[in-house]
């Protein structure tokens, strides 16, 4: 992948707005450093960086594609209230084995757990 300073403007803000921000969140955080980069220049970097494994691309936490910079393996936890997204290591989650058989062959899986965060909870 060519280098590009838009690229690297939006995989900048991407690590420091760590908390799994959807395009459109993302986009109101690299429009204050770069007003240059449209929405369009947002959208096609970002699956670009999903496609080269730069970034992780994490759908079916809500209507739209949310993006994380953690590429390692690793889950997500939703709250349910705030709908803020946490990790959670990969090695703190039990998972029972499937058994492999003859009509699928599983190459990769994604965990979301959804509940309610700690910050939530005091306020019940």
């Amino acid at each position: 992948m060519n280098y590009s300073k838009q690229r690297e403007t939006i995989l900048d803000t991407l690590r420091e707005y760590a908390v799994h921000p959807s395009a459109e969140q993302l986009f109101e955080k690299v429009h204050v450093k770069d007003k240059t980069i449209s929405k369009g220049t947002l959208y096609r970097n970002l699956n670009l960086l999903a496609e080269s494994g730069i970034i992780k691309k994490i759908d079916g936490l809500d209507t739209a594609a949310h993006f994380d910079h953690n590429t390692h393996e690793h889950y997500h936890f939703i709250c349910n209230k705030c709908k803020k997204i946490y990790d959670i290591e990969k090695e703190d989650v039990k998972i029972p084995e499937i058994k492999q058989n003859d009509e699928f062959i599983i190459t990769n899986h994604d965990i979301i757990f959804k509940g309610i965060c700690k910050d939530c909870q005091k306020k019940i």
